[in-house]
């Protein structure tokens, strides 16, 4: 490993500084900017999420704004199976998205601004991630007043790190771009399919213009035939359960967890934050769902609505919806989806939201004849089918990045002898065109 150097990690940066919060209403002196959190850090890449925006200081806009290569870390937030640490990289893609208003980090985060004529923003970025993902900033995580905290000045003064010269950084960099941004790419053709499959959806059920609508009868608006059920008479509803959290025969199996922080936007659940086995499946009240199970969050974030893309079983927060009627289970998902903010409105309960089995019997689904319902499906098949089989590309993708991220970022796979064109994404660390070839 020729050219590779112990190097403090404090040598790698020109600025750091802790992040802002604000104010949530316009004031005098007061300036609107977006603010990321740790809990932002998987959408900077979704060109259709949203972030908060908060109302700083002027003069802390001016010292603290962020920019391209920018990398924030998270100084608070854990939890029992993540410790504090986890890192973003900021692109420029993310500043084109949102160039209307200044960007800051978030409270419990820093930025970190790299020295960039001697220091990849984009390697050491994964370099921090290695670090995460192996333990070593769980080494600088304390649990402080009920949180989790990082000791970043403790981090930085006591870390020091194997780099190499700047060209292998961009050679190591670059490989490891490739595999995101094919990521990245898949992502963003899910969420093209997913919107889609919903605007299919309520053209035919919410517009009413679906295939033959203008032969079929209206009764008060309503297409003859229609009926509306409760979903309880539409689905079978089923509860889940937990094993014993200190028994470690039931965990770390091959069987998928499902639990609400698992939930999130997309129409499909692939993987699960943890794991159970068969022994830990058998001595709770879960079962295991099939795929393409409807799985609906019940308590805290209510509402959060999924697929099962494989079976996996599911807790005791959640419920489990299959149809009733044969066939696949798009129609009923995509209502369900439809009808998220009735079912929120009518999930209040005390201090705390939630859903409870007879919820669903007050949460009504406009049934169409099962004709027009198995034509929908049909429709709706490649779709859902295309968009499961990026799923499966982007998990093995994302398999072969992380097996090749601890041995490139280490050097024991060397990139002396490889040509390496920069993806496009590059071009500004590189300040040069994006087809740019490096040869060793």
């Amino acid at each position: 490993m020729s050219g590779w150097k112990e190097t403090p990690f404090a040598k790698l940066l020109v600025d750091s500084k802790d992040g802002e919060w604000g104010a949530g209403e316009e004031a005098v002196g007061l300036r609107q900017a977006i603010i990321i959190r740790g809990t932002d850090f998987a959408d900077l890449d979704n060109p259709a999420a949203e972030f908060p925006k908060r109302w700083i200081q002027d003069h802390l806009i001016g010292r603290k704004k962020l920019g391209p290569g920018d990398i924030i870390l998270e100084t608070a937030g854990g939890t029992s199976t993540q410790s504090t640490g986890r890192s973003a990289l900021l692109k420029e893609s993310f500043f084109q998205k949102h160039r209307d208003l200044p960007v800051l980090c978030a409270s419990f985060s820093r930025h970190l601004r790299l020295d960039t004529e001697n220091y990849s923003p984009r390697f050491t970025y994964y370099l921090l991630q290695t670090l995460h993902r192996y333990g070593y900033m769980a080494v600088f995580n304390i649990q402080h007043t009920g949180v989790s905290r990082f000791q970043y000045t403790a981090f930085k003064n006591h870390t020091e790190l194997r780099i190499p010269a700047l060209p292998t950084q961009q050679k190591i960099a670059a490989i490891l771009s490739a595999y995101d941004e094919l990521i990245e790419n898949n992502k963003r053709r899910i969420a093209l399919l997913e919107k889609l499959a919903e605007e299919i959806y309520r053209e035919w059920f919410v517009r009413l213009r679906f295939p033959g609508y203008e032969k079929v009868k209206k009764v008060k608006g309503v297409p003859a035939g229609w009926t509306p059920t409760p979903s309880n008479k539409v689905f079978r509803v089923m509860s889940g359960g937990t094993p014993n959290t200190d028994n470690p025969v039931y965990w770390d199996g091959d069987i998928p967890f499902f639990t609400p922080k698992d939930a999130d936007d997309n129409f499909y659940v692939l993987k699960t934050e943890r794991a159970i086995t068969q022994k830990g499946l058998d001595s709770c009240n879960s079962r295991l769902y099939q795929k393409d199970t409807i799985f609906i969050t019940a308590r805290g974030t209510v509402g959060k609505i999924c697929l099962a893309h494989r079976e996996m079983a599911m807790n005791q927060t959640c419920y489990a919806l299959s149809p009733s009627h044969e066939g696949d289970a798009y129609f009923y998902f995509l209502s369900m989806k439809n009808a998220i903010a009735y079912i929120k409105g009518v999930s209040k309960s005390g201090v705390f939201d939630n859903i409870i089995v007879d919820t669903f019997k007050i949460i009504p689904i406009f049934m169409p004849p099962g004709p027009l319902i198995e034509r929908f499906n049909e429709c709706a098949a490649p779709i859902f089918k295309q968009i499961g089989t990026l799923l499966e590309q982007n998990e093995v993708l994302t398999k072969s990045r992380d097996m090749l991220l601890p041995r490139l970022i280490s050097g024991t796979l060397s990139v002396d002898n490889l040509d390496i064109q920069f993806p496009p994404s590059m071009a500004e660390e590189l300040k040069a065109e994006p087809t740019a070839t490096v040869h060793a």
